[in-house]
């Protein structure tokens, strides 16, 4: 009888250590579009990361979806913009489009110029890292807040401002109908070395903020500007699950970002003081920590221990 309860209590403790390495390592991600028009959510796994289940979808406006990342999963996320089929199937977007020709990417990435979210989960130190980038351009306002995690530098980040109708007009791409759908980044107009980064100005001594970069950084000061703009643009979170918002409404309240953990590293605040719906949800999301989890299975294995 005792090797019976000793094996039972053997099994359980290597399901509660799969459950916890499971609940630990992944994590959600809600899509939601506030957007007056309709989404078409892309997403491109790092290489040598297994792509998610999906890596392309529609999301009407006011829509919502959630999909699971994997343990340890990293890539980008990001929104597409005036899609269509044309009578052969092919599939097409005037921004963002990866160029599958169909709904789902498929393994490619977003054309320029188009607004990123990018993450890599239980990376250095377990730690989940994630950031909005403007460096390949704009084509969508786009928030990332964090839900159930920890951490002092595990807060929100984004571009939340429409920068389509003040693009400069070397940098605006026009639609069909001659209204702004996106801003280039300086490199992706111009090609100079200075701008990308690149050859001459290849590290963060020699390439510094352009006049153009830091019209982006004004505007989004969270987000990265540049290739090298880290200081004030990467974020951190243990345990956390993500809300990822295009065009989020905004708020004159206060009451949403009250009690909030700001950045280790100084970081502006938005240019009129306004704050975002969907931030408030790493304060007042209904969802309990995955920490919480982990700890009713601990507690559940200490109990058997000790019934033994």
């Amino acid at each position: 009888m005792s090797k019976l309860l000793l094996s039972s209590f053997l099994l359980t403790l290597a399901i509660s250590q799969s459950f916890l390495q499971g609940v630990t390592s992944s994590a959600t991600f809600t899509f939601i579009n506030k957007c007056d028009q309709t989404i078409w959510p892309g997403i491109l796994s790092n290489a040598g990361i297994a792509p998610l289940q999906q890596t392309g979808f529609v999301l009407l406006k006011g829509e919502s979806k959630v999909i699971d990342a994997p343990a340890s999963w990293g890539g980008r996320l990001w929104g597409r913009t005036h899609c269509s089929e044309d009578s052969a199937g092919k599939f097409t977007c005037a921004t963002g489009d990866c160029g599958s020709g169909k709904l789902e990417c498929a393994g490619a990435g977003a054309t320029p110029p188009a607004t990123l979210a990018e993450f890599t989960l239980d990376g250095d130190g377990g730690m989940d890292f994630f950031d909005v980038s403007l460096v390949d351009g704009y084509n969508l306002p786009l928030l990332v807040a964090p839900t159930g995690g920890t951490g002092r530098n595990c807060t929100y980040t984004g571009c939340m401002v429409d920068l389509n109708g003040g693009c400069p007009a070397a940098l605006k791409v026009v639609g069909s109908e001659g209204e702004g759908v996106a801003c280039k980044s300086a490199c992706e107009a111009f090609g100079n070395e200075e701008y990308c980064c690149s050859g001459a100005y290849g590290t963060p001594d020699t390439c510094k903020p352009s006049s153009y970069s830091q019209m982006f950084k004004i505007a989004c000061p969270r987000a990265y500007s540049y290739a090298y703009d880290d200081k004030s643009s990467t974020f951190t979170c243990d345990g956390a699950d993500y809300v990822v918002t295009f065009c989020p409404p905004a708020s004159n309240s206060k009451k949403s970002t009250e009690g909030q953990q700001t950045p280790t590293t100084a970081t502006p605040e938005f240019n009129d003081g306004m704050v975002f719906e969907g931030a408030d949800a790493m304060v007042n999301s209904g969802a309990p920590p995955r920490y919480t989890y982990i700890h009713a299975a601990v507690m559940a294995v200490v109990m058997l221990a000790a019934f033994l």
